[in-house]
């Protein structure tokens, strides 16, 4: 099912990796984020190779309502509440960079680039709402109390982040990825040592960047506990309202809304990869219910990787492996998150200081409750008696009727009706 991205924007094409290469740092993953990664590090002067299963940016960040914004849901009363007021800050601090440096690359980019004002809100605690504006007002930040909204039912009230943005994530992605040296239709199997191996290549790079959405490397760094998948769906329809900002549910599993064009984009049915929901039968009741002479031109399903705190992982893959990094754990704010990661980990290759690494580091504390439930899912499904079973690490896979594919609710691999796979980190097809 693909986006309206998809639908009016060509990609330029690359070729297959069918040799030996080598570079000062292969990216493993062409999504935004190993682009932009590509396209600083080159800045810098390095030799830089993306590899990309398929064709670049067709995975999650062609499947995005690409809102670049700071407000990741009512994250910074989590971050002070979880680590401290300083943490949250920080967090701030590099999406606001990130945001800043979207709104310079985007005055020579024709991408359909707008300022919009972005609005998290509430339907049953205003407590919650306030919680957060304490926070932001002890970080300066002027964040507003909105009371009344235009959405069609009834809140309590929103947290408004003033002057974000929104745009077109493949125009975007398809300038910057001019000039940069890339393989398509490169899926990588294995990594050893400083060489990564697809099916008719191999790179062998000094430093290996792993931006593959969820990491495909299970001997370090214990993903398989700090992450889980969940999906949402998305509707983009015509002839719908025309709500000039960016809005989104406090609650995961609430709606959001945001317009493109001619498109109202209605976003919702958020729930863990593998576990039922309704998303697309939900949205297309409250469409029926509040536009009701709306046309759906498209619909689509994403799924983004959840980390324990609600903080990226972007640094070093673990502390037992040379050279391999990573970037993950964007929840649902890849935007931000992937030009952050492309930035830390330009300096972090290159040997200069940046004042987001610890905060943002993959080798930080797991004692989280996410963990606990994550260990307990994974238990579940690995003793279910039942087939067909994931090949990643060996989960019952459950039928999905909605999407007709088989998904994992571990790790979130997916695969068709038939066993191809769709979504990572499973490395090949499953046996239906």
């Amino acid at each position: 099912m693909p986006s309206i991205w998809q639908n009016d924007n060509e990609m330029p094409e690359f070729p297959q990796l069918s040799n030996h290469a080598e570079a000062d740092v292969l990216i493993i993953g062409g999504g935004l984020a190993g682009i932009l990664a590509a396209y600083f590090l080159r800045s810098e002067g390095l030799d830089c190779v993306v590899c990309e299963g398929g064709r670049i940016c067709g995975g999650v960040t062609g499947l995005t309502t690409a809102k670049i914004t700071a407000q990741h849901r009512l994250i910074y009363s989590r971050i002070a509440e979880e680590f401290d007021v300083k943490t949250a800050g920080k967090y701030l601090s590099a999406n606001l960079i990130a945001l800043d440096k979207y709104r310079s690359f985007c005055k020579g980019i024709d991408c359909d680039f707008e300022e919009k004002d972005s609005f998290i809100y509430s339907q049953s605690s205003r407590i919650k709402l306030e919680n957060e504006l304490r926070i932001l007002d002890k970080l300066d930040y002027p964040a507003e109390f909105a009371r009344e909204l235009p959405l069609p039912f009834r809140t309590v009230g929103a947290v408004k982040f003033p002057s974000q943005a929104q745009f077109h994530p493949l125009k975007f992605a398809a300038a910057i990825a001019q000039g940069l040296r890339i393989y398509e239709n490169t899926f990588i199997r294995r990594v050893k040592g400083h060489t990564a191996y697809s099916d008719k290549g191999s790179v062998k790079a000094r430093y290996i960047i792993c931006a593959t959405h969820f990491p495909i490397i299970n001997r370090y760094g214990g993903y398989f506990l700090k992450l889980y998948q969940s999906r949402s769906s998305v509707m983009a329809l015509e002839n719908a309202a025309d709500y000039n900002g960016m809005y989104a549910d406090e609650n995961e599993s609430g709606l959001s809304f945001r317009n493109s064009g001619k498109y109202l984009l209605l976003g919702g049915g958020g729930h863990r990869t593998g576990k039922k929901s309704c998303g697309f039968s939900e949205l297309s009741e409250f469409a029926k219910k509040h536009y009701p002479n709306a046309k759906t031109a498209a619909k689509w399903a994403a799924q983004d990787c959840m980390t324990l705190d609600g903080i990226p992982y972007i640094g070093k893959y673990s502390p037992l492996s040379e050279n391999l990094y990573v970037s993950t754990g964007y929840g649902k704010w890849g935007m931000t998150s992937a030009m952050i990661s492309a930035m830390l980990l330009t300096d972090i290759i290159t040997g200069q200081e940046n004042e987001f690494s610890e905060i943002l580091s993959p080798n930080r504390t797991i004692l989280r409750k996410q963990l606990f439930v994550n260990a307990a899912e994974a238990v579940c499904n690995l003793i279910t008696p039942t087939v067909p079973r994931c090949p990643h690490m060996g989960c019952a896979l459950k039928r999905n009727a909605e999407e007709n594919s088989w998904d994992c609710p571990c790790h979130g691999s997916r695969f068709d009706k038939n066993g191809k796979l769709r979504d990572n980190p499973a490395m090949k097809d499953a046996n239906i």
